[in-house]
């Protein structure tokens, strides 16, 4: 099968390494400074799991129809980006395309059904810990690389059948959900925690667990997030959340949310696509959730003060 990524940072430059080096035939469409970078150096993946790097296929751009025939087109594109993503595919999109986004949260699924039909697309949730290097090397922070993938609709392609068994073949941590959107609703509960606790207090949970009243911080955004959760009709699971209350409440863990190391280099952010999604149905069910409001705000703030300065400069 033949499958396109959209992006060669962190997350479809780590995935769609493992993807080609299990002899998957990927192609990657990427912004020309990217592309120029790995046409010089490869695509390069530092990782405690063993290093990769490979010469990718790679593109800039799908001018015409004839390159409509991609079976799957995975996008890892950040949320803000998600309009300008949809145009670059769109001559890459034939009438049997699956499309899988693995993107954070919740909210660009609305999205991709209006334009493609839910039936085309899957839902997608990437744990994984991966920054991309000034050099263009990715570098994978961890040894967890977990993925996990489903079908959204009571009609299954038979191309979702051919990639979990590419999947399966790369070496990735995969699993093929039942239920694919409580899953994404489990790690959006889990997301949404963290990057509001870290982004606000600009540190790890290590270290907002030794503060005065950090480890009530964490809690209350964890309940208040699975309280909107339950309002949305979504009851989390219970060892899954079990898990996540653990990895937010361990003692010295260097834990951060993605969107911190965005904070840190003065970058965009995609607070408006969590916090701000996980706010509004507080809204709209009527939940009181005053520390996440509390976290917004302060990423609103962010966002404000960063794109003055750009104006500025």
């Amino acid at each position: 099968m033949r499958i396109l990524m959209l992006g060669a940072g962190g997350t479809g430059g780590y995935f769609g390494a493992k993807i080609h080096a299990a002899g998957g035939d990927i192609t990657f469409l990427v912004r020309t400074a990217r592309a120029e970078n790995l046409l010089t150096h490869g695509l390069r993946v530092a990782s405690p799991l063993g290093d990769l790097h490979i010469n990718p296929n790679i593109l800039t751009s799908l001018t015409d129809t004839a390159n409509a025939n991609f079976d799957v087109i995975a996008l890892s594109c950040k949320a803000y980006d998600l309009d300008t993503a949809l145009d670059s595919i769109a001559p890459a999109v034939g009438p049997q395309t699956l499309i899988l986004p693995l993107l954070n949260g919740i909210a660009h699924l609305a999205r991709l059904d209006a334009r493609y039909g839910q039936a085309r697309v899957l839902g997608g949730i990437a744990h994984l810990a991966v920054t991309l290097a000034p050099t263009g090397e990715i570098r994978h922070l961890n040894n967890f690389h977990r993925l996990i993938i489903g079908a959204r609709g009571n009609a299954v392609s038979p191309h979702l059948a051919s990639l979990s068994e590419l999947l399966v073949r790369s070496g990735i941590d995969f699993s093929l959900s039942a239920d694919i959107e409580s899953d994404m609703w489990d790690k959006f509960i889990f997301l949404c925690t963290l990057a509001a606790a870290t982004c606000t207090m600009r540190s790890s949970v290590g270290d907002i667990l030794e503060t005065h009243a950090g480890e009530e911080f964490i809690v209350g955004l964890l309940d208040e997030c699975q309280a909107v959760a339950g309002k949305c009709g979504h009851i989390p699971n219970s060892e899954q959340l079990a898990l996540y209350r653990n990895h937010l409440t361990t003692r010295g863990s260097p834990l951060t949310a993605s969107m911190l190391r965005d904070i840190e280099r003065g970058g965009p952010t995609e607070a408006e696509h969590i916090l701000g999604e996980m706010v509004s149905r507080a809204t709209t069910h009527a939940v009181e959730t005053p520390l996440l409001k509390l976290a917004y705000s302060h990423l609103q703030a962010y966002e404000m003060r960063r794109k003055h300065q750009q104006n500025m400069s």
